[in-house]
């Protein structure tokens, strides 16, 4: 018997595509982040980026008070020079490692300790891009509004209370907050 080649694809533009999809687990799969947890989470990472700053704010009031100019009033200039160098290089260091682990895990420092991570809401991983200008620039842009960002900014975080845990910054960029 002799064998025939498969068919050809069909050629045409409006047949439904014929490539395999790989199935994405549904939202049943994906555990939420309980509020707590969240919340335990933007604290841990307020503190770690606040810590090491008012470490080194404090460490620089004592080091200028005790290295004023001879008879003068004046701080040295190079000492408020170098401590405010380290202020920002503690920012930027932390900034940077969180922007890895966002861009690798979903994760900043504090999600990764308390085991949560951010992803789509049909579970496929998060970018950083979305991350950084879906979710958090137009809630940090829009809380910097006179007299209404205030209010925009107590909404984003009164939203959690919502059956589906999600925050106004959740639905700009289609995310939740799962355990990893």
């Amino acid at each position: 018997m002799e064998q025939r080649p498969p068919p050809l694809p069909s050629m045409n533009p409006y047949a439904a595509p014929a490539a395999r999809v790989s199935d994405v687990p549904s939202e049943g799969e994906l555990e939420l982040a309980d509020r707590g947890t969240r919340l335990g989470a933007a604290i841990l990472d307020g503190l770690v980026v606040g810590g090491p700053v008012a470490l080194i704010a404090i460490a620089a009031a004592i080091a200028i008070s005790s290295s004023r100019q001879a008879g003068g009033t004046q701080p040295n200039p190079l000492v408020f020079g170098l401590l405010g160098l380290a202020i920002f290089t503690a920012i930027i260091v932390v900034v940077v490692v969180n922007m890895m682990l966002l861009h690798r895990h979903g994760q900043t420092l504090a999600k990764r300790w308390l085991n949560i991570k951010i992803v789509r809401t049909d579970g496929s991983p998060c970018s950083l891009l979305r991350i950084i200008f879906a979710r958090f620039l137009p809630v940090a842009l829009l809380g910097a509004i006179p007299m209404i960002g205030s209010f925009i900014s107590l909404t984003d975080s009164l939203l959690i209370f919502r059956q589906d845990y999600r925050c106004l910054h959740d639905h700009f960029a289609d995310t939740i907050v799962v355990k990893a």
